[in-house]
């Protein structure tokens, strides 16, 4: 039988100073640290002291035939510097004990237990906690809790007074203090310098939008921004106009402060800051800002989306846990993560040498379809680098696809991959998220419905059967040295080459001398390095095409689409169209006005649903808009209709995607819209809606081969996209793919380089005629042909 020496009236009782809580021990218990405790501690005469970290709500646990049950995790503060292992601990709380101890602390209070029990933690492998864990029961256990200050870190609000200005008053070459709803946000990334840049957006009840760029050697001083809707305050930031627009920069002595946006969690700073001020007055602008973006539909209520959830080539956000990581090579480095969910979709098991994993095993998890295998590019690597195993994250802007082993038969079921490509584009990249942060909470709960998965699992000669040994869909480019063989990438010299024929022809190598004396028509296999290509400005590679008549054009340049639109909006003159229900708003320049007209048939649709005509906008504001609306057809109107703008501008955009159309193939005036019996609404049925002829987006490019036999001038076109692995639509609005075929060429033809240091090149030819002033010319055209991703 067990004697207690000690019983209070509640099962939780409170102290006002943390120093009350060592008065409160009585002289038979010894205080222990938590790193000391193990399985065969006597916890009888021993208590603990510590912060508590997290609390989880008070649940009904079906083991103890639905006895109210609640968990936590406190740890322990007043430690030798060295010591960094185990200092937090899971507390399980039951019964009577559960309910007070949820009503009476909270998060960041100071406690002190005692009567508890020891037992093994069956989630230590998952949150890398301590391997034991408490459990009290009310009947036995003792609880002291000394509540924590209000949050104010440095002087009290009468000794520091901080003037915040609305973003609609910032004025030009001043020094600032803002509040702001984070509405754009970039995880820090690598500057031109030696600085990490942040790049955001924020509004407040102004609703006056400001870009905001911080520079830091320290990625640790970076604003921490889990998501859209976050809470910023800015210290010391130089107000400035910037490309007509209004833009904040961090000057000498600045401060960044975040909040979670969510209404009713709690106001806690995020900062790497030793000293800040945070008073009543900051926590009151913080709650309005809450309302007012809530308000808004500033914050959405599910950011992420859960694996279950994820389909082919979705781009998603995800929050997850770290199992397992592994350096793939260079510029590839591999996450194995889970959310707790299963795919619907067959997922791709990337295999690693044991001994390059670092991390738990997650065969089980494999085996159960719960584990994504995330291959990280380039500038995230840094980041992927440093997180450790069990750390919480999030991903953003995560692209999911579907790959297939090139040696898979085609009946069997491709694999969903992930990948994180280099850049920033969307926001793209990745960051661990603190402990406190409210979005977690439900991802706990759901891991901790599982069974310690791994302790289960057994490697087998089965296990690997399916299993793929490289990166698929390798985005990792060029030229990193890869072991010798058929499917190597180029490593320089005659006996490699940096592209793969794809054709199924098996033909005899010619000469580039051969070729130049063969009759066409003809299609052969040649070896050959790049002497020299045109366009040596890579953005002229990309061209407008007409399938119907032919008709090849560049795409404008958007100096001169941005001409037409502002003679646009001067001009603009009301629209009567019946068929149309419009609505207005001002623009920022007085007496200009932008109208938004769609079908009455299309009222109370999705906005990815409707097409919207716009008119009385700038080229600025529509790319704006169409951020948020899939289809915007911009126009014009003249006697009350309504007319497509000049040629010069699009006829459609769409996301980061702008189509055009040809002029001698298009109706010159557009009427009797059919806006019904549409499903979806994309290039091709706007397109046919408005009687246009829509151009097809294509790369062309011209390259001299030298082989050292004789030279030629051939063609990349039909097989461009194949060749370089990018679309070029989609090309069209992305940086990110205009680089990688920049990086390629760079590759191919190396700047300031002589020929004998550049790559050789297996390529297929198609030797045809055309007519050219009514003679046969010969010429000569890159087919079935592509770089190695490998």
């Amino acid at each position: 039988m067990t004697t207690h020496y000690y019983q209070t009236d509640m099962p939780v009782e409170k102290v006002n100073d943390s120093s009350d809580l060592d008065a409160k021990v009585p002289a038979h218990l010894q205080r222990t640290s938590i790193t000391s405790l193990t399985m065969t501690s006597e916890p009888s005469h021993r208590c603990v002291k510590a912060r508590v970290v997290h609390k989880g709500p008070v649940i009904s646990c079906a083991q103890k035939d639905g006895v109210e049950m609640l968990r936590a995790e406190i740890r322990e503060e007043d430690l030798a510097p060295s010591t960094t292992e185990h200092t937090s601990i899971n507390v399980i709380f039951f019964g009577t004990l559960a309910k007070d101890f949820s009503q009476s602390v909270r998060q960041g209070d100071v406690v002190l237990l005692a009567e508890f029990t020891i037992r093994k933690s069956p989630s230590f492998l998952r949150d890398k906690l301590h391997p034991c864990q408490l459990e009290m029961d009310d009947k036995d256990a003792c609880v002291y809790v000394c509540p924590s200050a209000a949050p104010s870190h440095g002087p009290s609000s009468s000794e520091a007074k901080y003037t915040y200005v609305p973003l609609n008053n910032l004025k030009h070459k001043t020094v600032v203090n803002v509040y702001g709803v984070v509405t754009f946000f970039k995880q820090p990334f690598p500057s031109k310098g030696s600085d990490y840049c942040s790049t955001l957006k924020i509004t407040d009840q102004s609703d006056v939008k400001v870009s905001c760029n911080i520079f830091s050697k320290k990625l640790e001083d970076h604003p921490v921004i889990i998501r859209v809707g976050d809470i910023i305050r800015l210290h010391r930031f130089k107000a400035a106009i910037y490309n007509d627009s209004m833009t904040l920069l961090n000057t000498y002595g600045w401060s960044a402060v975040t909040f979670d946006g969510i209404i009713d969690s709690p106001v806690a700073p995020r900062t790497s800051s030793k000293s800040f001020h945070f008073g009543e007055s900051d926590k009151h602008t913080v709650q309005e800002l809450r309302q007012w973006a809530a308000s808004q539909s500033l914050i959405s209520n599910d950011p992420t989306v859960s694996l279950s959830l994820v389909h082919p080539g979705m781009y998603f956000d995800l929050t997850c846990q770290l199992l397992a990581k592994a350096v793939m090579d260079s510029r590839c480095i591999l996450l194995k993560v889970w959310d707790g969910t299963k795919c619907e979709h067959p997922l791709l098991n990337v295999a690693v040498a044991s001994d390059a994993l670092e991390g738990e095993s997650t065969v089980a998890k494999d085996r159960m379809n719960l584990t994504a295998n995330v291959l990280v590019y380039d500038n995230h690597m840094e980041t992927a680098r440093d997180l450790k195993p069990g750390t919480f994250l999030r991903f953003y802007n995560l692209r999911s696809l579907l790959q297939r082993d090139p040696d898979q038969q085609t009946d069997q079921p491709e694999h969903l991959s992930f990948h994180l490509h280099g850049g920033t584009t969307y926001g793209r990249g990745l960051r661990s998220l603190p402990a406190e942060s409210p979005d977690l909470q439900s991802l706990k709960s759901v891991l901790e419905n599982h069974v310690d998965l791994d302790e289960y699992g057994e490697v087998n000669d089965g296990t690997f059967m399916d299993v793929w040994y490289t990166p698929p869909e390798a985005v990792v480019l060029p030229n990193d040295e890869e072991p010798d063989g058929e499917g190597s990438s180029y490593t320089g010299g005659e006996g490699s080459s940096y592209t793969v024929r794809t054709c199924e022809h098996n033909t005899q190598q010619l000469t580039l001398a051969q070729v130049k004396r063969s009759t066409p028509p003809l299609s052969c296999h040649v070896r050959a390095q790049v002497k020299k290509y045109h366009p040596q400005q890579l953005y002229q590679c990309l061209k407008l095409f007409c399938s119907k008549c032919k008709t090849m054009k560049d795409v404008p340049d958007d100096s001169a689409v941005a001409k037409v639109f502002r003679e646009s909006a001067r001009e603009n003159q009301p629209c009567d169209e019946q068929w149309a229900a419009t609505s207005s708003a001002s623009s920022r320049e007085p007496g200009r006005t932008i109208s938004m007209h769609i079908s009455r048939d299309m009222v109370g649709e999705s906005t990815h649903m409707q097409l919207i005509f716009v008119e009385g906008t700038t080229l600025e504001e529509i790319c704006v808009l169409s951020c948020n609306y899939k289809n915007l057809v911009p126009v014009r109107s003249g006697n009350g209709r309504m007319t497509l703008m000049d040629l010069t501008a699009p006829f459609l955009f769409s996301g980061d995607k702008r189509y055009y159309r040809c002029k001698q193939c298009s109706r010159k005036t557009f009427e009797n819209f059919v806006f019904t019996g549409v499903e979806t609404w994309d290039e091709q049925a706007v397109a046919k809606a408005l009687g246009v002829q829509l151009m097809q987006y294509g790369l062309l490019i011209q390259f001299e081969l030298d082989d050292g036999t004789d030279t030629l001038e051939a063609l990349l076109w039909e097989n461009a996209e194949k060749f370089f692995h990018v679309s070029a639509v989609d090309a069209s609005g992305s940086q990110d793919l205009q680089d990688k075929i920049q990086t390629v060429m760079n590759i191919i033809q190396p700047p300031d380089s002589s020929l004998e240091n550049r790559p050789w090149l297996d390529l297929c030819l198609s030797v045809y005629t055309v007519k050219d002033n009514d003679q046969n010319k010969v010429c000569y055209q890159i087919i079935n042909t592509e770089i190695r991703e490998e």
